[in-house]
């Protein structure tokens, strides 16, 4: 699907010598932010602040939960261009598919943490999914404690800087599969999905875990994959348990000593 000739070959990260309060000067690594620009068809769409790595799977996991398209298949050809100001991810496809509200509701400049760019009116603020997560398999508690544990190994970008979201896709049983990781953690949910919408070898029975608070935009993004919970290390805001409970998406996060707290579909 992408033109490897075009693929940018931009670092995620740089180091720098620090010297802390205690001790003599180490290194450290400082993650990069990158502007990314997204388009169809050679027109711009939206810019993003974006870690320099999946782009492709940015650009088509933005594409699915902002509601410009249905489906990874609609895409002829993602084709990424490294300029002088940052990288260009254009997609490649039928016209016709496109959704034109979806487009110019979303045509926006957006940093790593925003959840609302692009929107101009109070009733825009918060997309009610049009699916609904009830009637997936449940989750066992001690699944979500092992995918807990072991996503800090699926980090090698937040291992070097400290400062890195992740987003994953875990089995029934906690088993971490898929991974993507950026600075804005909307971004790294994005990426994900953009992978899952991609790939073809990935059994779709799981849930998702979050390296970061659940606000009420990754539980709309979430209700775009098969996820049977959303799982983030802090806690969830009120609207995003309103959100959750209005679609059946079981949520859950980390509290005191590891413990695994859940919120059932009705919010309690």
């Amino acid at each position: 699907m992408t033109r490897a000739e075009d693929r940018p070959r931009l670092a995620v990260h740089r180091t720098v010598r620090i010297r802390p309060s205690a001790g003599p000067p180490v290194a450290w690594g400082i993650a990069e932010e990158v502007p990314v620009q997204i388009g169809f068809n050679g027109a711009a769409w939206m810019v993003m602040m974006a870690t320099p790595r999946d782009l492709e799977d940015l650009a088509v996991g933005l594409a699915i939960t902002e509601d410009a398209l249905d489906a990874a298949g609609q895409i002829d050809a993602v084709t990424l261009t490294e300029t002088a100001d940052g990288v260009v991810a254009d997609l490649s496809v039928d016209p016709e598919v496109l959704d034109a509200c979806a487009l110019r509701r979303h045509a926006q400049t957006g940093g790593t943490s925003c959840g609302l760019c692009g929107v101009a009116t109070l009733a825009e603020a918060i997309r009610r999914p049009d699916t609904s997560a009830g009637g997936r398999p449940g989750v066992g508690t001690a699944a979500i404690a092992r995918a807990f544990a072991g996503l800090s190994d699926h980090q090698p970008i937040n291992a070097a800087t400290h400062s890195v979201h992740a987003a994953a896709w875990c089995a029934l049983d906690g088993t971490i599969r898929l991974v993507r990781e950026d600075v804005g953690r909307h971004n790294a949910l994005d990426k994900l999905i953009g992978a899952l919408a991609r790939s073809t070898g990935l059994d779709g029975r799981g849930f998702l875990t979050l390296s970061s608070r659940c606000s009420f935009e990754l539980v709309t993004k979430a209700a775009h994959t098969a996820a049977s919970a959303l799982a983030t290390v802090s806690a969830p805001t009120g609207t995003a348990l309103d959100l959750a409970a209005e679609i059946g998406l079981p949520l859950a996060c980390r509290g005191p000593g590891g413990a695994v707290i859940r919120f059932d579909a009705a919010g309690a």
